[in-house]
């Protein structure tokens, strides 16, 4: 291996004419332009993912590839560099990172006041909606960092301001430490960039949740299409940048699974094509992520082990998160199996030097090294753009590409040179020579044996003499080999050697003075020696089997439809048949098909119902469970937000409420604002999908009176409403506003889409119907009075604990009670309530419900209902179906749920016991045909789970003791939500 250099004494002469061509435009005043071609023979080649040339020549001129392949030709005065087998490959190209652009300081002022309005001139009327933004601004080149990309295989980055919801454009850059900004800027507006997170640079409250968020790029999208039509007089600079960016790629960060999910149904309604940054546990769904048809930029950013030495503190670790940290390393594949199309990036690691070390995990875990390369390559130019110019090496593209000892992701192999828009970077001299081995060397007949380790990284190096260790110094640089060891008391003998790949020549100085010259042959290391201290070996963990969902007591396969006989039970039928003794159900097609005695049904599943007790499954009218967010507090009015948009399937009390015998229910927006966002209705579908679990075509939205919307218990000033009489002032100029839309949308004249509004002429429309907070009697007669003003009815009153003061009124407006059977006296609004409130309501000819608000009482709903058959003496089928049919009612999914009715969803618990008693425990919950709860299968599930959790923590003990880097052991607290649980994003 060696350099050959030829001095280039004039320019190319024009039988090379055809290289000479320029790139860049000369900058005025006298310049001296170097147009040599530098030429790489002998180098095996990977100009592309899929195309490698062995023995290959690549001729590189003014920072672009002239040409490359087995031969190609060259000036005679070019500089050529003879690789001698090394490997080229293009450099690796990364499109989201922060690189060169400061984070955001975050804006000022604190204390009770909150900024409703937006704090910019000229812009759009939310201050997080930055689309004007352009990173390329903000961009200041940073040597420094842009080296640690270089060591680490990348040589162009797409860069941005990570902040805000829109967040303006991007800009290419070139990482040529050599260049100006004229060629290391490739692009300053590359592409548009999206994320659910806030801006820290403003405190405007609007949105406070990802639903809020979610609903603002909607509606920011109805906003663009009217500004487009030419429809608003003044300038809008963030709609106007949204415009002009419209023909850029289009990325949107997400941080996991469902935001991917929500990402897609946004980019489906208006039909943008978004490229979106994955958070890494695709893996989970990867089904439904297949199903997206998205492009993807996956981050390799896995966790570290759990330090799970001290039990009682492992004891708090989730099987979520252990399972997470096995399974995490896996994604890679999954997508790439799933046929998902995906670059690489750095971000989310602290350096990009910690990238190399989880790429090459993931390698382990099953990525292939050819889509590996295409998603550090091909993939990410391709998604910018810039095909044919980066990440290949093709005529015209640029000169960006590493030297490598081998192929660029085997573990041993060293990056040598990287070069970047032609100009060298010097990773490490791939000219020192590898002295790696065991040499005897030989001084006045006395044996020394050395052993030199890692001698082409930090060299480290062994003295013995007789099987014993001297203490020496050892120093190796450019080829040279130095020792220094003590040879008696005040006595040092100096050994000072060239090196060659096969051993070490030169002298030795003795301790008193004389010189003595000596060779000496390397042999190999053993075996064993040569491992390099390796931490977790090159061999994949054992992966858990994924469950959905893949937590705590998720099935390994989703329960399927099936026929199921329940016989010889006790059958509440909750229809005019009552309950029955010694009875059978039949469930088919997911149906209730008959409710008799003697049925038969071939084929299905038999359940002896001996001694059990049979009923519809029960409905919570009132839930917080399930959800990622309550409350989008940040206006009075958010009707245009969606608890769709943040279902959780994955919450562990959708399993522990279906062990409660509960079904179905609505999730509720929260409390925090008079006019709430739209419920979402759901089947409780334990590892399905979430567009399984959601019941599409039931609408319904939170309203809230009293303490929590006029802020009374969080000592806000700033936002109207402060008090009861304004929030009827509220009710009724929104239902006024909406009067006015509806009419200007009929008209057949031009009109600005206005999600709230839509929603509001819904509600007038009585095509959404209103679920109300609400305790005080005054409040739920002034409700009830705007509602006919504007000529409709409230659907329900939730909470209502003084609805025994006005239950006649109720039945006259003909609004329903969901209620709680005991709660009282937790805030001032509810020390009139009482325990006979249900009954009272129920006498009155209410129709009534059992609510919880509550993940806990949710699954005790059976012995909530008991209690008004205690306090309020109504008969036990009625205090049943407070829980069951009522509910159904309210929802208005009756015709469907509530009852054991023919017809209706094979929605069906088997209890052991009578289903108001305290005993009684749900067995088997059914949902259309569907076993997803059973007591014996829970049996089963909580060994597994203990199980599971052991073989995990024996894992994560194996790898501490490896050395590798652990995170505390910490218990993640679950938060309970309530109508005033709050959420802020950032």
């Amino acid at each position: 291996m060696f350099f050959k250099k030829l001095l280039v004494l004039g320019l190319v002469t024009c039988s090379f004419t055809m290289y000479a061509q320029d790139y860049f435009p000369a900058n005025a005043g006298v310049k001296s332009k170097n147009e040599n071609y530098t030429v790489f023979t002998n180098a095996t080649i990977h100009s592309t993912p899929t195309e490698t040339i062995k023995k290959g020549t690549l001729v590189v001129q003014n920072g672009r590839v002239v040409s490359v392949g087995k031969s190609s030709k060259y000036p005679a005065n070019a500089v050529v560099v003879d690789l001698g087998g090394k490997h080229i490959y293009p450099s690796f190209v990364d499109i989201y990172t922060n690189f060169g652009i400061a984070k955001p300081k975050r804006a000022g002022g604190s204390g009770r006041a909150s900024q409703y309005d937006n704090s910019r001139e000229g812009g759009y009327w939310n201050d997080h909606i930055l689309s004007e933004q352009n990173g390329y601004d903000d961009f200041e080149y940073d040597k420094k960092k842009a080296t640690e990309y270089i060591n680490a295989g990348f040589g162009v980055v797409a860069t941005l301001q990570h902040d805000g919801i829109a967040r303006g454009t991007g800009a290419l850059i070139a990482l040529n430490n050599d260049g100006n900004t004229a060629n290391r800027v490739m692009e300053e507006r590359l592409a548009q960039y999206f994320s659910f997170d806030k801006s820290v640079t403003s405190r405007q409250a609007y949105p406070s949740s990802k639903m809020g968020a979610t609903a603002l790029l909607r509606q920011v999208q109805h906003d663009l299409d009217w500004y487009e039509k030419g429809n608003v007089d003044t300038k809008d600079m963030s709609l106007e940048a949204l415009t002009r960016n419209k023909t850029l790629p289009q990325f949107f960060e997400g941080d996991g699974l469902y935001d991917d999910l929500r990402i897609d149904k946004l980019g489906d309604q208006f039909g943008i094509d978004y490229v979106i940054v994955a958070g890494g546990d695709e893996y989970k769904r990867i089904g439904e992520v297949q199903a997206m048809n998205r492009k993807m930029i996956l981050p390799l950013k896995f966790p570290d082990a759990y330090d799970m030495e001290e039990p009682y503190a492992a004891e708090y670790v989730a099987l979520s998160d252990m399972k997470h940290w096995n399974q995490a390393p896996t994604n890679p594949k999954a997508l790439q199996d799933a046929g998902v199309t995906f670059a690489l990036t750095t971000f989310k690691h602290k350096s990009p030097k910690d990238f190399k070390k989880h790429l090459m995990k993931a390698i382990t875990y099953g990525l292939s090294k050819e889509r590996a390369l295409e998603a550090l390559t091909t993939i990410p130019a391709q998604m910018v753009g810039k095909s044919g110019e980066i990440g290949v090496l093709k005529n015209r593209a640029w000169a960006n590409f590493m030297i490598t000892s081998g192929e660029v992701f085997e573990k041993d192999t060293k990056l040598f040179e990287h070069w970047i828009q032609g100009n060298k970077n010097v990773v490490k001299d791939m000219t020192t020579v590898n002295i790696d081995g065991n040499y005897a060397i030989n001084l006045n007949g006395v044996t020394y044996n050395l052993e030199v380790k890692n001698s082409t990284e930090k060299a480290k190096a062994t003295l013995k003499k007789g099987g014993e260790e001297v203490k020496s110094e050892f120093a190796y640089k450019q080829d040279w080999a130095t020792v220094i060891f003590k040879e008696a008391e005040g006595k040092f003998i100096r050994l000072v050697a060239r090196a060659d790949a096969n051993g070490l020549n030169g002298k030795a100085i003795l301790a008193d003075g004389t010189e003595k010259n000596f060779t000496s042959r390397k042999t190999a290391l053993e075996a064993s020696e040569a491992k390099d201290d390796k931490k977790g070996g090159d061999k994949p963990l054992d992966v858990m089997p994924l469950t959905y969902p893949n937590m705590a007591f998720g099935y390994e396969t989703r329960p399927k439809q099936q026929d199921i006989l329940i016989k010889n039970s006790t059958v509440w039928t909750n229809e005019a048949e009552g309950i029955l003794e010694n009875a059978d159900v039949l469930i088919k097609d997911g149906k209730i098909s008959a409710v008799g005695k003697n049925l038969s049904a071939r084929g299905a599943m038999v359940v002896d119902g001996t001694g059990k007790h049979v009923t519809s499954g029960i409905i919570d009218e009132h839930s917080h469970i399930a959800a990622f967010a309550i409350n989008e507090s940040g206006h009075n009015s958010t009707a245009e937000v969606r608890m769709s948009d943040v279902v959780n399937p994955d919450d562990s009390d959708i399993y522990r409420n279906l062990a409660g015998g509960v079904t179905a229910i609505q999730l509720l927006h929260g409390s925090a604002n008079p006019i709430g966002g739209q419920s979402a209705v759901m089947k409780l579908k334990w590892g399905a999908p979430i567009d399984e679990m959601v019941i599409k075509d039931k609408k319904f939205i939170k309203f809230a009176l009293g303490e929590n919307v006029k802020q009374a218990n969080w000592n806000s000033y700033s936002r109207f409403p402060q008090t009861r009489m304004g929030v009827e002032q509220v009710f009724v100029d929104y239902f006024t506003r909406g009067k006015e839309y509806e009419a200007k949308k009929k008209s057949g004249q031009p009109y600005r889409v206005d999600e709230e509004m839509e929603t509001i002429v819904d509600i007038l429309n009585m095509e959404r119907l209103i679920s109300c907070h609400s305790y005080v009697q005054s409040e739920i007669n002034m409700t009830m009075k705007v509602a006919e003003q504007f000529g409709f009815n409230v659907n329900t009153f939730t909470h209502i604990l003084e609805g025994y003061k006005v239950a006649d009124k109720m039945a006259e407006h003909g609004v329903g009670g969901s209620t709680f059977s005991d709660w009282w006296a937790y805030k001032y609004e509810v020390n009139d309530a009482i325990p006979y409130n249900a009954a009272i309501m129920h006498r009155a000819g209410v129709t009534v419900a059992i609510n919880s608000d509550d993940g806990e009482m949710s699954r005790r709903l059976n012995q909530e209902a008991a209690k008004i058959y205690k306090y309020g003496g109504i008969e036990e089928e009625d205090a049943w179906k407070m829980v069951t049919l009522n509910p159904a009612k309210l929802l208005h999914m009756d015709d469907r749920a509530g009852s054991l009715k023919p017809g209706k969803d094979g929605d069906v618990v088997i209890w052991s016991d009578h289903p108001l008693s305290i005993k009684a425990r749900a067995e088997k919950t059914i949902i259309e045909g569907k076993v997803f709860f059973d007591i014996e299968k829970d049996k089963e599930l909580r060994a597994t789970v203990q199980k599971e959790k052991a073989q995990l923590t024996a894992m994560m003990l194996a790898e501490k003791n490896k050395g590798l880097k652990t995170q505390p052991a910490r218990k993640k607290e679950k938060q309970r939500m309530h109508c005033d649980t709050e959420q802020t994003i950032y």
